[in-house]
């Protein structure tokens, strides 16, 4: 059975109900999904974090938290449509993974003092948020 905590993690709009993050159910948008709002959320808000950093930072870091956040999102949308529930929580596990690397760049960033304090606290506490969810949908489709 669902908590109303995990309800929350999963879900925007309360008409839907957990069927709604089966990937078989074509009634339903990975676009409904919390996790990837709050994921494309969160890309956004790095490529802001990151516009202020060096130049000869464009191919280091800048690149590699863009990347990482964008398939945060995407793993999220691709996983959504795919066949099966396990094929589902594999991709969850890839955004899983791709969220923990931004996370790992992110304090690599922060302690070379890059981008602004405010914008990096702002991107550390989304990236968090995003891993709860991830790990509340991914226990949701394994029970």
């Amino acid at each position: 059975m669902i908590t109303a905590e995990e309800m929350v993690v999963l879900f925007i709009i309360p008409e839907m109900d957990a069927s709604a993050c089966d990937p078989k159910n074509s009634s339903g948008s990975f676009k409904s999904l919390v996790v990837w709002q709050r994921a494309v959320e969160l890309s956004l808000a790095i490529y802001k974090l990151t516009a202020a950093f060096p130049d000869s930072e464009k191919f280091g870091l800048t690149n590699q938290l863009r990347r990482a956040s964008v398939s945060v999102a995407s793993n999220i949308a691709e996983g959504y449509d795919r066949l099966t529930r396990g094929e589902y929580v594999l991709f969850l596990g890839h955004a899983r993974g791709s969220n923990c690397e931004l996370q790992t760049q992110l304090v690599i960033a922060a302690n070379l003092g890059m981008g602004s304090s405010e914008e990096m606290k702002s991107a550390e506490e989304l990236a968090q948020e995003v891993g709860r969810m991830l790990v509340g949908l991914m226990k949701r489709l394994r029970s």
